[in-house]
């Protein structure tokens, strides 16, 4: 699908960005529409890698990443990165790690969230600190924040990853509305695009020589 830079939510010019002896990204362009995108690839390809340099978590060594005009690095109430492997929030609880947010991503709705963890049934551990839950939880934890921060761009990185059946099944309804959205963007990092969802652009990563 052709796209313009006015249906474009984010935008990536000449992106240059190397770990030390590995080249990773070589001039890569990129238009991301509203609706739902993926990156996909094998293990190492980059998929993390890139959805922390669409953020703004991981400075590339050139080009541009622009989300609606202004560099991703000076937007970060305006991305929203799903991050569950990390071992920050261990001692906090999800209610109030969720009760936090709105401090940093203006549109975030705690109620929401709350809803949220409903549908992944992790009410009972939301008052728990995160170090107690399982990866599975964690995962659900994230992604609870992620549907809740109102953001105009959501990386969500290895969705279905340690979840359970159910979880599995309600995420994909949470994703379903997600592609019909028509003013945020949302990308999804797996190893294989998701089946039965429409999806508006992949991307196919290949893992470096």
């Amino acid at each position: 699908m052709e796209l313009s830079d006015t249906d474009a939510v984010l935008t990536v010019q000449g992106l240059h960005f190397s770990w030390p002896d590995i080249p990773l990204f070589n001039d890569l362009n990129l238009m991301l529409p509203a609706g739902l995108s993926v990156v996909s690839g094998e293990e190492s390809c980059g998929k993390t890698t890139l959805l922390r340099l669409l953020s703004g978590d991981l400075p590339a060594d050139s080009g541009s990443i622009v989300l609606r005009g202004f560099a991703t690095q000076t937007l970060s109430a305006h991305v929203f990165r799903t991050e569950p492997r990390s071992d920050a929030l261990d001692a906090t609880s999800a209610k109030s790690w969720w009760a936090s947010l709105p401090a940093r991503y203006p549109h975030f709705n705690v109620r929401l969230a709350n809803g949220l963890a409903h549908g992944f049934a992790l009410e009972p551990h939301i008052e728990k600190p995160m170090y107690m839950l399982s990866a599975g939880s964690k995962r659900k934890v994230w992604l609870c924040a992620a549907f809740a921060a109102g953001t105009p761009l959501t990386l969500i990185d290895e969705p279905f990853a340690a979840l359970d059946t159910a979880s599995i099944r309600f995420l994909r309804g949470l994703l379903e509305e997600a592609s019909s959205h028509h003013d945020r963007a949302w990308v999804l990092a797996d190893h294989t695009p998701p089946e039965g969802l429409v999806l508006r652009t992949q991307l196919v990563l290949s893992t470096p020589d």
